[in-house]
């Protein structure tokens, strides 16, 4: 190997050692554009000549360990070294991060994501010859009032059958004669039915009230569960029935599947797919028992109309209160327990998901819903 030659007086570029190592020094402080490494050999080479050999190997370990060190400091300065688009995305998500730290949540979704998150209507195993237990008395609460109340959703949510489905309605909804072969005895439901009005504060006869299938058999109710039965005011038939009857033709004709018909009787049958309720909506017949209202209440008719659930958020512990309406593009203003409030916007269909914060505690408790014109009731 030839032997590396160096200037001591003048360098590379013509000037002394000790001026070209302070320029280097000044421009480059970490030494990576060759200062440091120059430091390093003209003070190897400054040795006795009989030195060199391991000078030699000297010189090497300093070039291979300041240009280990100096290309980190590259990679280290290009990634870290802000853009200007970089500082603006940095900024943004920055905002972003703050915004929803304050909302409570990472950002709203889309309006049907919390149609999709209610919960799904359980399949239910009971029998229909044995009288099944029903809530406790008084623990169940309706919604509105008279021919046009509804079930509370925490007793009466709503159950299935699971002999029917997408697949099987030919062989039993859309069959004549089916439902009267499934329908229970009423050696089981006389007994059921009066429990059931005691679970509802209901204390009138029990001639005024028909013991309700929520999502009724010819869409594929459950024939006996308790969660899909309750004392509905009124004797048969009823407006209700009359809803029941064209979901069914809609579902038997193809125009609309099983799933939407279930799920639309059990949110509210005042909003569910081709019904089209007339002005005597507002004629609102008086409920007897515990949940009557205040003798003298006024009845006001009006065709705005909506319902609402909840259901609680384990993720983001609160409540997404789920408000359907014909109230479409209108502020939704939810009251719930201690007076809190929580506001959105109706779409076009009348939907809404509105976040309430509230904890788990608040189970059971009423809210209201205002959108539009309409008001109604619910329970956490």
């Amino acid at each position: 190997m030839p032997e590396l030659r160096v200037n001591r007086d003048h360098g590379a570029m013509g000037m002394t050692g000790g001026a070209r190592r302070e320029r280097l020094r000044s421009d480059d402080p970490a030494g990576c554009s060759g200062g440091g490494a120059s430091a390093a050999i003209f003070a190897t080479m400054r040795g006795p000549r009989h030195r060199r050999p391991k000078a030699r190997a000297l010189i090497a370990t300093a070039l291979a360990i300041v240009l280990a060190g100096c290309g980190q400091q590259a990679t280290s300065t290009h990634t870290t070294a802000p853009t200007a688009s970089s500082a603006s995305t940095a900024s943004t998500s920055s905002a972003a991060t703050s915004e929803a730290s304050t909302a409570g949540r990472p950002g709203r979704r889309p309006a049907h994501a919390g149609k999709e998150g209610e919960r799904a209507l359980a399949y239910s195993t009971a029998s229909a010859q044995i009288v099944q237990p029903q809530p406790a008395p008084g623990s169940c609460h309706a919604i509105g009032a008279g021919l046009y109340s509804r079930p509370d959703p925490h007793c009466t949510p709503g159950a299935l059958n699971p002999a029917v489905t997408q697949t099987t309605i030919e062989q039993t909804i859309c069959r004549d004669g089916w439902t009267n072969a499934v329908r229970p005895p009423e050696s089981v439901t006389e007994p059921e039915k009066q429990a059931s009005m005691a679970a509802y504060g209901d204390t009138g006869p029990p001639s005024a009230y028909e013991y309700d299938h929520l999502v009724p058999l010819e869409l594929g109710g459950a024939v006996n569960d308790p969660r899909n039965l309750w004392p509905e005011p009124g004797s048969s038939p009823n407006p209700k029935d009359a809803v029941e009857d064209e979901l069914n033709r809609e579902v038997c004709d193809g125009r609309l599947t099983l799933h939407e018909a279930q799920r639309a009787i059990a949110t509210d049958w005042l909003t569910a797919p081709g019904t089209s309720p007339g002005p005597e909506l507002g004629e609102v017949p008086p409920r007897t028992g515990a949940g009557a209202a205040p003798a003298g209440t006024p009845t006001v008719s009006s065709p705005a109309r909506c319902a609402v659930t909840a259901s609680y958020n384990d993720r983001y512990h609160d409540y997404d209160v789920y408000v359907h309406s014909n109230q479409a593009s209108q502020t939704v203003t939810v009251t719930g327990p201690g007076g809190r409030t929580a506001t959105w916007h109706t779409d076009a269909s009348g939907y809404a998901d509105v976040y309430l914060n509230a904890g788990s505690d608040a189970a059971g408790q009423m809210i209201t819903a205002r959108v539009g014109n309409a008001s109604c009731q619910g329970a956490l």
